[in-house]
């Protein structure tokens, strides 16, 4: 029995998602949840084979939920849903786990192939997306990641929830560090990142999708 975890904010796309797996036989719908950070306790309980993240979701967006699954649980097949194709994030999505990237407007009559597909170790990317990657492969060098590297996952979650207006307080209480260590992780964000404050902060996470405007 093929195990599939779906995590999305919303919860009317989480009951279409079932409504178009749930009849497949020999897949079982095994949970969902309705933050990246739920997706990525959730992947650790029940290890799932398949996972369909959406991209903007609250606490721990799609693309670092991604990266944690794929660490803790790497046999997972991971499909990005989302509304958005952000192509000059291609590289992340690939480079976090994702093997496939398809559109919500699309999952009607693609979602299923695109499992499907997954399951059989092939990828399924949008057209635009995949013709990036092939012209990655061909050239042999792909573009710097557009986040960088020089952000740790600690740092990259703090930074997403300063963005989502937590304090240094419930950004301990969520990450279950103390609130000092909170207030380092914010000032050692705006020394890497050269931004001198929490609105600095806000757009860049807006424009490297880390949240959503």
């Amino acid at each position: 029995m093929i195990q599939i975890l779906i995590a999305d904010d919303h919860d009317i796309v989480r009951q279409g998602i079932h409504a178009l797996l749930e009849g497949h036989e020999g897949w079982h719908l095994c949970a969902d949840a309705a933050t990246g950070r739920e997706a990525v306790t959730k992947a650790k309980e029940f290890r799932p084979d398949v996972v369909v993240l959406d991209v903007g979701m609250p606490e721990l967006n799609g693309l670092e939920a991604a990266r944690q699954i794929r660490a803790m649980v790497p046999t997972a097949k991971i499909l990005i849903l989302t509304v958005h194709e952000a192509e000059y994030l291609a590289q992340d999505f690939v480079d976090a786990g994702a093997r496939g990237y398809i559109l919500k407007s699309d999952a009607g009559r693609l979602l299923v192939e695109a499992i499907e597909t997954l399951l059989q170790g092939g990828t399924y990317f949008t057209a635009r997306m995949q013709a990036l990657i092939d012209g990655w492969v061909e050239r042999g060098a792909p573009r710097e990641s557009s986040i960088g590297t020089h952000l740790t996952r600690r740092e990259r979650e703090v930074l997403q929830l300063i963005a989502e207006g937590k304090s240094n307080k419930e950004i301990g209480i969520a990450l279950t560090i103390t609130t000092k260590t909170a207030e380092t992780h914010r000032a050692r964000l705006m020394s890497k990142l050269s931004l001198h404050s929490v609105a600095d902060l806000v757009r860049y996470a807006i424009r490297n999708q880390i949240i959503e405007a």
